[in-house]
């Protein structure tokens, strides 16, 4: 890991050891991401989701260690949708977690990421709906903007091309290989997070977020045709 990456870990707080070798192993395995699933990503979603766990009173070292190995081994780079589920499980089995305390967090792990607007959605307990929100969150905002145009990137995805239509992805198969734009990802994806949060919290934090992405589509667009 890079010293600033090292720094930034030794402020967080971990509710026991086992939580603090996950964010250390989730740090090795994202360290160098360019697709905005990199560490820094991790961390905004752990804090988020611990800061929900209060306000919902869930367990707070499940929803850390969801929260923590949430990203490793993800779909959308492996291809497989229980990859992430099957690595968390091992890995909490390794460093000696109770079975039940592994298969929760797995389980959660496999519900927690967007596959698609039309596409069937697992079950969560409290703690995963926490964390759902906190990842969901990071899609919203100033950082949701940042993040999909540096994903888009690494995928060779155009910024904009009107010609192209937006797709209701009804498979994890498709939402994995349409190509698309950066900008359609917005209307695929983005703009749909608000009305499918969770928790009372993450919908009031989801408001502003919201409004800060329609209001830069709308600057975007006039840019884009040379009206401002």
């Amino acid at each position: 890991m890079t010293n600033a990456s090292v720094d930034q870990l030794s402020q967080v707080h971990a509710s026991t050891p086992l939580v603090q070798a996950a964010l250390d192993y989730a740090f090795q395995e994202l360290e160098g991401d360019v697709t905005g699933h990199d560490p820094y990503h991790v961390l905004r979603v752990y804090r988020m989701a611990q800061r929900l766990a209060k306000d919902e009173q869930a367990d707070l070292e499940t929803v850390e260690l969801i929260a923590a190995l949430h990203d490793i081994k993800d779909f959308k780079f492996t291809g497989d949708e229980m990859a992430g589920s099957r690595e968390a499980h091992r890995w909490l089995l390794e460093k000696g977690a109770d079975t039940d305390l592994a298969e929760l967090v797995a389980n959660n792990i496999a519900g927690i990421s967007f596959k698609g607007a039309g596409t069937p959605t697992k079950p969560l307990t409290l703690e995963g709906r926490c964390v759902q929100d906190a990842d969901r969150l990071d899609a919203l905002g100033a950082i949701g903007v940042a993040r999909c145009f540096a994903y888009g990137g690494a995928k060779d995805r155009p910024i904009h091309d009107p010609a192209t239509a937006t797709v209701h992805h009804t498979s994890t198969q498709q939402y994995l290989h349409h190509q698309g734009t950066s900008v359609n990802h917005f209307y695929e994806k983005l703009l749909l997070l608000k009305d499918r949060l969770n928790t009372r919290s993450a919908k009031e934090i989801a408001q502003g977020r919201h409004a800060f992405m329609e209001e830069y589509l709308r600057k975007f667009y006039e840019e884009w045709e040379a009206l401002a």
